[in-house]
């Protein structure tokens, strides 16, 4: 609240700067358009305080994981003021890429060959100069994994490692906990704006404005990566079909369920929908979801489902876009989602005995 006071404030010493530089110039000599515009703004902050900013809901299957986050991660029961000119998911979406920062990191990168003859890439950021973990034996890893398309390089991944940093540590998995269950060696996991049911997302891109803005774009990001490995994939798939696609869900019908070895794009979205292992999670998983995120509908958020589960914490604000939780004036330097992610992986490695 105390953010939000400060933005306003500023908001209106800029407005009051601007209204006296047109009273000198007449435009206001009426005293009409002062009214107007200040009437305006007072029922603007109105609207966005009373309907806007709102606390996101936290649903949990355990109430002891719900004190926990309540103790440890106090950003989750917070009020989340999003920006105050900016918060439609739309908009969230589109302009986090351009408008917050990107921090300088330097990744040392590690090619593994996998038996299949497929590689993994990874960029580490080993945080050598950690002084709270100087041995680097004992310094504690964060796994960060983008989403489709995304890479170590995108600004949502480099604020994570920047926070990281500060706090001393090294460096979308629910399918993966869900079939390993407790026997996985991580200690705890956290994921942001995942879409939980393939059905729905798609069907949610496919609708004609989502389209124009999201879906066709993505796809042809999808075929431009497959694309520079032809000569691998034209044994098992028509590539001139595949890049012919004007869809997700079609890139998917041709390349992706085919490679995979499943006998139709159903059972591909079926096994890829991780809502449904949701309940067989066996470490403390917190996700963040907005219910307005076009990439993954409110009505496919598997609440009852967490439920059953003292594992896992949904946190669902009422906005935020897709990978945007912009708050403040100028979101330039961090997001509420960094916030949580911050919170979170700090309270599970100074705290996390709590749980067991």
């Amino acid at each position: 609240m105390q953010r939000l006071a400060m933005d306003l404030r500023m908001l209106s010493r800029e407005l009051s700067l601007y209204l006296e530089h047109q009273a000198r110039v007449g435009f206001f000599g009426s005293g009409v358009g002062l009214s107007l515009i200040l009437g305006f703004s007072v029922a603007y902050a109105f609207y966005y305080l009373s309907s806007i900013a709102k606390k996101p809901q936290l649903v949990t299957g355990g109430e002891s994981f719900s004190r926990f986050l309540q103790d440890h991660c106090p950003v989750v029961t917070e009020t989340y003021y999003p920006t105050v000119w900016c918060w439609e998911s739309r908009g969230q979406t589109l302009l986090r890429p351009f408008i917050t920062s990107k921090p300088p990191v330097e990744y040392r990168n590690e090619l593994i060959k996998t038996a299949d003859g497929g590689q993994i890439s990874l960029d580490w950021f080993d945080n050598d100069n950690s002084t709270c973990y100087m041995d680097a034996s004992s310094r504690p890893t964060i796994l960060l994994l983008p989403g489709l398309t995304g890479t170590s390089k995108e600004s949502y991944i480099l604020h994570m490692i920047h926070l990281s940093e500060e706090l001393g540590y090294r460096m979308l998995l629910l399918n993966y906990l869900g079939k390993i269950g407790s026997k996985t060696p991580l200690m705890a996991a956290a994921t942001f704006s995942v879409g939980w049911n393939t059905f729905a997302c798609s069907e949610s891109l496919e609708k004609p404005l989502n389209w124009l803005l999201f879906n066709y774009y993505l796809t042809t990001c999808l075929q431009s990566s497959v694309n520079k490995h032809r000569h691998m994939f034209v044994k098992q798939v028509d590539m001139d079909h595949v890049m012919k696609a004007k869809s997700i869900r079609e890139f998917d019908k041709r390349f992706t369920s085919v490679m995979f070895g499943y006998r139709t794009i159903d059972d591909y979205y079926t096994d890829a929908s991780p809502s449904r292992r949701l309940t067989s999670v066996g470490i403390p998983v917190l996700c963040l979801n907005s219910v307005d995120d076009v990439f993954s509908p409110s009505h496919a958020i598997p609440i009852e489902t967490a439920k059953q589960n003292p594992n896992v914490a949904l946190v669902l604000t009422s906005y935020g876009g897709h990978i945007g939780f912009l708050e403040g004036i100028w979101p330039r330097q961090s997001t509420y989602m960094d916030r949580v992610f911050k919170q979170f992986v700090q309270a599970m490695v100074e705290h996390g005995h709590e749980l067991s």
